[in-house]
């Protein structure tokens, strides 16, 4: 990188703990008054960085209008899509993707089991709100008051007798699950289906979405599956740093291994 370059994107989160004036910025980089207005002028013709009547610099409206852009067009299925597949190459198991919108928890993506029996779950297809990982995942990480008014206001289906039975239960899973940063479906929606899920986080910590490994008892139990929760971790940690920019995309394989 060039020296110039360096010392102008290190003038960003100088400016990011509050406004600075020109003694500062210079005395931060380790150059001379000019140098340093030199380099605010060029990020402030860019809007990068806006300078106050006080004289002082803060960073500027374009700079947060572009960061705001490059959130709104992140695809996450888009990025989860290989570490899942190679998720699902290592365990054998269905994988799930799914996220949170207008009240409902979607599967975005999935990736089908090896094994001959498979699941009905669909693309597109609203999740057993009560009962599934990723839904404990996403509603966990809403704010308590939100998260208790989406509880009280919910129905609770006995879909087996491992259902969550009211509101009063899901809430305290759901705190165990903030707690945990995990989630479990062990039989709740189907008596022959368990189910372990993990959160995938955006630069602000949030949960964005959440991933999942399923499998009929048939095929493993859930203390196998449940073994199976490190790499799940591990591949949700991937595609977060891939999703909020903290690292460089990796081979999913190799990030696995």
């Amino acid at each position: 990188m060039s020296q110039t370059v360096d010392r102008a994107l290190r003038i960003l989160p100088l400016l990011a703990e509050g406004p600075a004036n020109l003694e500062k910025v210079a005395g931060r980089l380790g150059v001379h008054k000019s140098t340093a207005l030199r380099l605010l002028r060029t990020l402030h013709e860019h809007g990068m960085v806006y300078r106050q009547q006080d004289q002082r610099y803060r960073l500027g409206a374009r700079l947060f209008a572009l960061a705001q852009e490059a959130v709104e067009n992140l695809d996450v299925r888009e990025i989860a899509h290989p570490h899942l597949a190679a998720l699902n190459e290592q365990c054998g198991h269905t994988v799930h993707l799914a996220v949170y919108e207008e009240n409902e928890v979607l599967y975005i993506d999935k990736v089908e089991s090896r094994y001959p029996v498979r699941m009905y779950s669909r693309i597109g297809k609203p999740v057993a709100i009560t009962v599934a990982a990723v839904a404990k995942l996403l509603l966990a990480d809403l704010p308590e008051p939100e998260r208790r008014i989406v509880a009280e206001r919910l129905d609770y289906p006995a879909y087996t007798s491992r259902s969550t039975p009211n509101a009063a239960a899901f809430l305290k899973e759901l705190a165990a699950v903030r707690d945990q940063g995990w989630a479990t479906d062990l039989g709740g929606h189907e008596e022959s289906i368990n189910c372990v899920g993990a959160p995938i986080r955006g630069t602000d910590g949030r949960t964005v979405a959440a991933c999942s490994i399923s499998a009929p008892n048939v095929v493993v139990t859930a203390e196998e599956l449940l073994a199976l929760l490190p790499l799940l971790r591990r591949t949700a940690d991937a595609i977060s740093a891939e999703y909020s920019g903290s690292t460089p995309p990796v081979n999913p394989a190799k990030a696995l291994s």
